[in-house]
């Protein structure tokens, strides 16, 4: 057996023992409460033969990562969203509710059991969202008043934007439209963000950005 074959059995034969015997302190269980998160925002790229390092769609695959899982959610760097929840609304959002943060948290903290197998729901791979489709558009920083009406589909950063960038329309009848705040947007998982609904923008509308970042916007449909 190659060295660094034996090296990974012994780290996942070490992390099995340890917690094996852990304390069990909570009724949540992965079969019933947890997978259902995981199939919902991280099944997409942690599955079999998928981008993520490891696969959390079955309880043996995710348990030995599971207090690094939980390191990773509460610091809302997986799943890799980049932006923040409830500021604009988008298709394909995985980004978690605090709701969900908290039951991964409290699901570790517990001992992060099992539960019975036979809740766990089947599960079909779903498709890669379409992020990186080309999509000509206007690309704007800090301020434009638009000369024309558009339908605004979605936006998206030309290199991450600096945290808390945030883009608004306003427009001309005075209201304030919040499209997006970015915030934790890393290189490998730059995105597209199509909106959940068209929005229609008409001419004289502001489009404001509170950083020089530079952003597309699509106004072609999915």
């Amino acid at each position: 057996m190659p060295p660094h074959t034996s090296r990974v059995l012994i780290a996942l034969l070490l992390a099995s023992c340890a917690y094996a015997h852990e304390a069990i302190t909570t009724k949540l269980t992965y079969s019933k409460e947890i997978v259902r998160i995981f199939i919902k925002h991280c099944a997409a790229c942690h599955r079999e033969n998928a981008a993520g390092p490891f696969s959390v769609m079955t309880y043996e695959s995710a348990r030995p990562w599971a207090a690094a899982i939980k390191e990773e959610v509460l610091a809302r760097r997986m799943p890799p969203w980049g932006a923040v929840k409830g500021f604009g609304e988008f298709q394909d959002d995985r980004a978690l509710t605090q709701e969900e943060i908290h039951l991964i948290s409290d699901w570790v903290e517990g001992g992060a059991p099992e539960g019975d197998a036979a809740f766990v729901p089947l599960y079909a791979n779903p498709l890669p969202p379409d992020y990186e489709q080309d999509q000509p558009g206007r690309v704007i920083a800090r301020r434009v008043v638009l000369k024309k009406a558009i339908t605004l589909h979605g936006l998206r950063p030309e290199t991450p934007p600096p945290d808390n960038t945030k883009i608004a329309a306003r427009l001309p009848s005075g209201e304030i439209l919040p499209l997006i705040w970015f915030y934790g947007m890393r290189p490998k998982f730059l995105h597209l963000f199509w909106l959940r609904s068209p929005l229609k923008l008409p001419a004289g509308t502001e489009l404001h950005i509170t950083t020089d970042a530079a952003i597309r916007l699509v106004t072609r449909p999915r």
